[in-house]
């Protein structure tokens, strides 16, 4: 790190610095300091800049083996025993069974982002093209847009790549956002606002996004054949959640990415419910705060049981 100074209108203006390489890409982090300031005042605000540059480059990094020191290998095994038990097989599910959990699915993804559209209009808008005249054009284009998404993964071949997710991203908005199958531009920055106005998710910097999935693309790669699907799924949704790389529809992309992920895998997919979402955010916090995925996994087996009940009825 070097500290930068600078005059400006008489004043010596005092900043710390610091280039960093993410994979191809070199990025520089810059804090301001103050203007002039006392050589005790300097020293002080330097180590309270460097903390703050340490940990805005940790905290997007992905860890090369996100798993090795928070799952161990008889948690793993456990997983794997997990995967054998997990109800319905994919190879089960019936044409019958997918337009269900297509209708289910879209439903709570998108409530779970504030659509206005309940379970029946869901149903009424993908089957019979019936369009509540008392709902937005947004809400019925993105029940068509999730559902598309549904059907292409169902066939697809591709794990994880940067155009697989730009691709989810503009299906699911093509006829309701103009930045549909965009990343975030420059000056995009994500801040999440709690209840408290307390800040609780920042998306990476808009400059390291494209690096950073990258990286979450290699992880992946790297790693496929040696964990469990389910744990793939989880690492990669959470991740990805983590980077936020779009200005909206990354809860929607992520869960359906996550999807994809579990069909590469054999396993069947998982929808959501929208009365789990306290749950389902609380697991996103407990991987973004301390890479704890156990909360997670949990939600997921959850899921997938009820989603047992639904399809058995």
């Amino acid at each position: 790190m070097y500290l930068e100074k600078r005059r400006v209108k008489g004043k010596t203006q005092y900043y710390l610095g610091h280039s960093f390489r993410e994979g191809k890409d070199v990025h520089k982090l810059r804090k301001y300091l103050g203007a002039d300031l006392s050589s005790a005042l300097l020293k002080e605000r330097e180590e309270i800049a460097k903390k703050l540059i340490l940990d805005e480059i940790n905290k997007y990094k992905i860890i090369k083996d996100p798993l090795h020191e928070h799952l161990s290998g008889k948690e793993l095994e456990f997983v794997r025993r997990l995967e054998k038990d997990i109800p319905p097989q994919i190879k089960h599910l019936s044409e019958e069974d997918w337009t269900e959990f297509s209708e289910l699915f879209t439903y709570n993804t998108n409530a779970i982002e504030g659509s206005e559209l309940n379970s029946k209009e869901v149903k009424a808008v993908l089957e019979d093209d019936l369009w509540p005249i008392e709902k937005t054009k947004a809400d019925i284009a993105e029940a068509y847009g999730v559902n598309d998404a549904i059907t292409i993964i169902r066939h697809a071949k591709e794990h994880i790549s940067l155009d697989l997710i730009r691709g989810i991203h503009r299906i699911v908005f093509r006829n309701s956002k103009p930045f549909a199958g965009h990343f975030r531009q420059q000056g995009e920055e994500v801040v999440v606002m709690g209840r408290m106005g307390n800040i609780v998710h920042q998306g990476a910097p808009q400059s390291r996004i494209t690096a950073l999935l990258k990286e979450l693309v290699d992880w992946y790669e790297k790693n496929k054949r040696k964990y469990p699907g389910l744990v793939l799924a989880a690492v990669v949704h959470n991740q990805f959640e983590n980077i936020h790389p779009f200005r909206d529809g990354n809860g929607r992309v992520g869960r359906i990415l996550l999807n994809n992920i579990l069909l590469r895998h054999g396993l069947p997919p998982i929808s959501i419910d929208l009365k789990n979402m306290a749950k389902y955010y609380s697991a996103l916090q407990a991987y973004e705060n301390e890479h704890d995925l156990k909360p997670t996994l949990e939600l997921f087996m959850e899921e997938y049981k009820a989603l047992r009940r639904i399809l058995e009825k």
